[in-house]
């Protein structure tokens, strides 16, 4: 009951601290002035969710690299869903992202007598890349393409007893972002995933549109926001509720927050999510 809980507390506790910290009179964020540096390659800052995050950086400078480990509880009524994730993603060259992810689902039934509680897995070999094509200083905007490539795996316990692969999921998106102002943020995501399963040679498609508010506080890398995760399939509309949260704990080192909101509990109820984020070589000037 804590663990399920623990999204909302720290929704509630931590806001204050955030403003706390709100104490700097400079007319920009600090991480905005190092993040549009004119010496280098035009970039502009965006806020990027929490829980469908992206590739990497809008705008993305050659040599940036980060690692990303993430936490969460999701609460299905007959089993609780516990998900794990490790992604390192990096930009060998300017504009261009690149991201392997490992995701994690692991099962444990809420009612004994429930016989339908998926099994424990890894769930793909996650690989993705995502280019940006226009990057405008004077608009404050940003637009990249990408595609994601996922190589699903069966249940733990299946392992040795058949096929290691049970699918593929193929899913090319779309990403456009503006600042608004200083500190107000907006971004849209979307995309169709096409889900091919080897087992019957099926191919199933939904629609994902996830837009993003954040506001971002002055002369701090910390937000507050809301993701609205919308999903489309087969005519069928379901939306998720994602007010977030991100904190700078060192300069290189951040938390994310995440509580999970669906505006209907046909397929799953409050969910909480932990996202801690590492740069390497990130220092603040």
């Amino acid at each position: 009951m804590y663990i399920k809980n623990i999204g909302v507390a720290i929704l509630i506790i931590l806001p204050s601290y955030l403003f706390s910290q709100n104490t700097n009179t400079v007319k920009d964020s600090l991480y905005i002035e190092e993040m549009e540096d004119a010496g280098q390659l035009p970039k502009v800052l965006h806020a990027e969710p929490l829980y469908i995050d992206l590739i990497r950086d809008l705008g993305a400078r050659k040599g940036e690299k980060e690692w990303n480990v993430g936490l969460g509880l999701t609460d299905n009524g007959d089993y609780d869903r516990y998900t794990a994730l490790v992604e390192y993603e990096w930009a060998p060259v300017d504009r261009l992202g690149l991201e392997v992810e490992l995701p994690f689902s692991i099962y444990y039934p809420t009612n004994n007598e429930n016989k339908n509680t998926p099994g424990s897995r890894l769930n793909s070999i996650k690989m993705a890349t995502q280019y940006s094509f226009y990057v405008s200083e004077k608009h404050k905007t940003s637009m990249a393409l990408g595609y994601i490539q996922e190589f699903e795996l069966t249940d733990f316990n299946k392992y040795g007893k058949g096929r290691l692969f049970t699918g593929n999921v193929y899913n090319p998106f779309f990403v456009a972002a503006k600042r608004w102002y200083n500190n107000f943020h907006t971004l849209l995501y979307t995309g169709p995933a096409f889900m091919h399963h080897f087992k019957d040679n099926s191919i199933h498609t939904s629609w994902q549109i996830n837009t993003n508010f954040h506001y971002m506080i002055t002369g701090t890398r910390n937000f507050l926001g809301v993701e609205f995760n919308k999903t489309v399939e087969k005519g069928d509309f379901d939306m998720t509720i994602r007010p977030q949260m991100r904190v700078g704990i060192a300069d290189n080192v951040l938390v994310g927050i995440v509580a999970g909101i669906p505006i209907k509990r046909e397929n799953e109820r409050f969910s909480s999510f932990i996202r801690l984020i590492y740069e390497p070589g990130h220092k603040k000037k």
